[in-house]
C-alpha cells in the first residue's frame, strides 16, 4: 500500500505538481514505514487524479453492528403442596363424611398452593421486568470525547486527535478554520475499547491565514470540538 503510494509521490515530485513540503513529508514517512493520515493519503490520491490520470478509489462504508439486548431467562420455583391424610376407622356413614371432609380439605390445599404458584410467579415476572428496564436505562449513557496533542501548531505540523465514543462504531472528525470553513474531514472507526485516533496535516487549501481553529467530532448522537492556534 506504501509502496503506491510512494510511487505516486514521486511522480509528482517529478512533475513539479502539489506542495513539496507536504510530498517530501509524505515520502520520508513511507520510506520510514511511519503513520500516514487519510487526510495525506486523499491529497496524493486527488493530485494523481488530476495530473496523473489515476482512478478515483471507492471505499466502502462500514456499517455499524447492531447487537440486540439479552433477556435473562425467569426461573419458576417449584411448589410442592404437603397433604397428611389420616385413616379413621367408623361406621359405614362416618366414613363416608370424613372421605367427604378430607376431599375438601384437599380441594383447599391445592387451590391455596395454586395461589401461592400464581402470586410467586407474578412478583418474579415484575421484578425481572423492573430490573431489565432499569438496567437498559441505565446502560444508555451519551459519552464522547475529543482531544488533541497540542493547543498551536505551524505550517506542515502534524495533528494528533484522538479521543472517545461509547455509542458509535465510526466518528465523523473535521477542522474547521477561523471563518468556519471546512479545510479537513475524516471518518474514523471506533476500536472495541471505544477509543478512536488519527493524523492530520496542519496546512493545504483553507489553512492560508493565522488564527483559532476548531476540531468536531460527531458520533451521530452528540458534537463535542475542541479549539487550538494554527500560525503560518
Amino acid at each position: 500500500m506504501n509502496d503506491s503510494l510512494l510511487d505516486d509521490v514521486t511522480s509528482l515530485l517529478d512533475g513539479d505538481f502539489g506542495d513539496d513540503r507536504i510530498l517530501k513529508q509524505i515520502a520520508r514517512a513511507c520510506k520510514n514505514n511511519e503513520v500516514i493520515s487519510n487526510y495525506e493519503r486523499n491529497y496524493v490520491q486527488k493530485l494523481a487524479e488530476q495530473y496523473l490520470g489515476k482512478q478515483p478509489e471507492i471505499t466502502p462504508t462500514k456499517q455499524p453492528e447492531i447487537i440486540p439486548p439479552t433477556i435473562p431467562d425467569v426461573v419458576i420455583p417449584e411448589i410442592t403442596p404437603s397433604v397428611q391424610s389420616q385413616t379413621f376407622e367408623s361406621h359405614s356413614s362416618r366414613s363416608s363424611k370424613s372421605s367427604s371432609k378430607n376431599s375438601k380439605l384437599i380441594l383447599g390445599f391445592g387451590g391455596i398452593a395454586l395461589i401461592i404458584i400464581i402470586a410467586g410467579v407474578a412478583i418474579l415476572s415484575s421484578d425481572t421486568s423492573d430490573s431489565f428496564s432499569s438496567n437498559t436505562v441505565s446502560d444508555i449513557k451519551l459519552e464522547l470525547s475529543i482531544q488533541t496533542d497540542l493547543s498551536s501548531y505551524a505550517q506542515t505540523d502534524l495533528i494528533s486527535i484522538n479521543g472517545v465514543s461509547v455509542n458509535s462504531k465510526i466518528v465523523n472528525l473535521s477542522i474547521m478554520n477561523q471563518n468556519n470553513e471546512l479545510v479537513w474531514a475524516e471518518q474514523v472507526s471506533v476500536k472495541s475499547d471505544g477509543r478512536y485516533a488519527t493524523l492530520a496535516i496542519a496546512g493545504g487549501p483553507g489553512w492560508e491565514n493565522s488564527g483559532t481553529y476548531t476540531v468536531k467530532v460527531d458520533d451521530g448522537s452528540e458534537i463535542k470540538s475542541i479549539k487550538f492556534s494554527f500560525t503560518l
